[in-house]
């Protein structure tokens, strides 16, 4: 493999083709057919911590950065009117993969092809934006989290997951360097986490929840919290995994400093 980078697409297929690498591919979603991918998604630990934090469908969902639309599926299969807003249209990766997923499985999901700084649609048009794996991939993280909150009607909410944080930006290369398909992507950044929380307050979102690394299954997956426990018991030779209390972590994961640890962050709209 040469040193050149890779569009999202090549990356994603560079890495199914590593065959060390198929638990990665599946744990990211990023195997076929896709809407074995998307199903075994709406049934994750992920996905249903995620629905802990939504109000009841029906209403407008916004799916910022949707992907190949694994998440789009889960919003649209739990009766929210879904909008997939993804610029890049490949087949694979892609606005195409997800027109593809709707019409398998019969869902009504529409496909907007455009960037997250550049949302087509009039104020307070959705009652949910969400974005999975992509304010670190924004190009003017400010802007979008603006163009987020501007198309969020008052009393929505606004839920980011799974967003790399850097503690010095110094970090970054470390943690794209370390990462088997990030290191081929141009596109890949992390932010340090009070550039999240600032882009998000003064975009007129009140965050209500941070969650770090160990708080949510949301971070952990495909790991879960009581698996992490068990993991964690082992290492500190502690007989009793479910008597660790969540506090502690908690308290773990505010202080770990490891490049791209991932956090999420869920806010609502207050005012118009």
């Amino acid at each position: 493999m040469n040193d050149k980078l890779m569009n999202w697409e090549e990356a994603v297929l560079w890495l199914r083709k590593q065959p060390e690498q198929a638990e990665l591919v599946r744990a990211c979603f990023y195997d076929d057919p896709l809407i074995e991918a998307a199903r075994r998604y709406y049934n994750s630990t992920e996905w249903q911590s995620v629905r802990r934090f939504l109000p009841k469908p029906p209403g407008m969902g916004l799916d910022i950065g949707a992907g190949r639309g694994i998440t789009s599926y889960a919003f649209a299969k739990d009766g929210w009117n879904t909008v997939a807003l993804e610029p890049d249209n490949s087949e694979i990766v892609g606005a195409g993969a997800i027109r593809s997923l709707a019409q398998e499985s019969g869902l009504n999901i529409q496909v907007e092809e455009n960037q997250g700084e550049e949302i087509p649609f009039d104020d307070e048009t959705f009652d949910i934006v969400h974005c999975r794996q992509v304010l670190h991939h924004a190009r003017n993280l400010v802007k979008l989290c603006s163009e987020a909150a501007r198309v969020l009607k008052k009393g929505g909410i606004f839920i980011a997951t799974r967003e790399h944080v850097i503690s010095r930006r110094k970090d970054l290369n470390k943690f794209l360097a370390s990462h088997p398909l990030h290191r081929l992507y141009g596109r890949e950044y992390a932010y340090l986490l009070r550039e999240y929380i600032s882009a998000i307050k003064n975009a007129g979102i009140t965050l209500e929840h941070i969650l770090n690394p160990f708080q949510s299954d949301i971070n952990l997956f495909p790991e879960t919290v009581e698996s992490f426990k068990v993991r964690l018991a082992k290492k500190i030779m502690f007989p009793w995994p479910r008597l660790i209390p969540n506090l502690l972590l908690t308290i773990l994961g505010s202080v770990i400093k490891t490049p791209g640890r991932i956090y999420t962050f869920i806010g609502k709209k207050y005012s118009g």
